[in-house]
């Protein structure tokens, strides 16, 4: 405990009191590749801790039942062999930053995620069953998210893309505002499944800051809820090969029409420019 906690009584409820690992075992069973965690009790980096010595076990398929704001979840699982992958469902409700920098794995979450799912992730995939809180996919460089309802603030923050890789986020409700700002690669689809007939998207700002990567928009938005940083363009025929592919991949996860959703009208954003703040710099 620092100084500053023993002044005035102040306890980390994340870190204090920690447990080593042996004594954690007995939140687990393991079976061959097969494992299963029962995170009720478990602080974030307990989880975490059990999580990563099952898979050094030989664990490759895990279910973490009982989550309730466990943190983290995922992102320290770094195997020598990059064809070796963990598959991880996760039931109830991750805590903050499920599957940040998340290296080529998959996990499924049975339920709504909070704030910074796929936080800096740079391969791999993430399934949500539910809603996600804000800045989903933030600084996201690889691999894909799909996210069956909506999302919150600054979604998709500064995406970008890296050498061969190029991020993915499909979300099938809708956003709140700053989506895709500054956004320097990827690809990104909002859906606006649960929108009514003529309402429109929730989110403004839309684009703001964005120097590159693509936003497939369904459902109608107004021009002042976009970024001025950001043009609108019909879809050509590569963008259809682009969204039919991630749409089908959609309506995969989550059981729902691949023919109703691309009978909506698309449109695609694209950024104006590649350095939009150019002028203002002193360089």
């Amino acid at each position: 405990m620092n100084g500053l906690n023993m002044k005035f009584g102040w306890r980390d409820n994340f870190m204090d009191g920690l447990r080593p690992v042996r004594e954690l075992e007995n939140f687990s069973e393991i079976n061959g590749v097969r494992a299963e965690i029962d995170a009720q009790g478990l602080k974030h980096k307990e989880l975490n801790d059990l999580l990563f010595h099952l898979v050094k076990k030989g664990a490759r398929e895990i279910s973490i039942k009982n989550v309730f704001g466990q943190r983290y979840i995922g992102s320290r699982i770094f195997l020598p062999d990059a064809q070796d992958k963990v598959k991880i469902d996760v039931y109830n409700f991750p805590g903050n930053d499920l599957g940040v920098f998340l290296g080529g794995h998959y996990i499924n979450v049975h339920g709504n995620a909070q704030d910074g799912v796929g936080n800096t992730m740079d391969s791999g995939q993430i399934v949500v069953h539910g809603r996600a809180g804000d800045v989903a996919a933030m600084s996201m460089r690889g691999g894909k998210v799909f996210i069956r309802d909506n999302v919150g603030y600054r979604t998709a923050i500064h995406m970008k893309e890296y050498k061969d890789k190029v991020p993915v986020l499909v979300i099938g409700g809708t956003a709140q505002d700053f989506f895709g700002e500054y956004m320097a690669g990827g690809k990104v689809i909002l859906l606006g499944l649960n929108l009514k007939k003529d309402e429109y998207h929730k989110a403004h700002y839309i684009g703001t800051g964005m120097h590159g990567g693509v936003i497939y928009l369904r459902g109608n938005v107004e021009e002042h809820q976009l970024g001025k940083e950001v043009g609108v363009r019909q879809l050509d025929d590569s963008d259809w090969e682009v969204v039919t592919k991630y749409v089908k991949e959609y309506c995969g996860h989550f059981d729902v029409s691949e023919q109703e959703i691309l009978a909506g009208k698309f449109q695609k954003l694209l950024p104006v420019s590649s350095r939009p703040y150019g002028n203002i710099y002193a360089y």
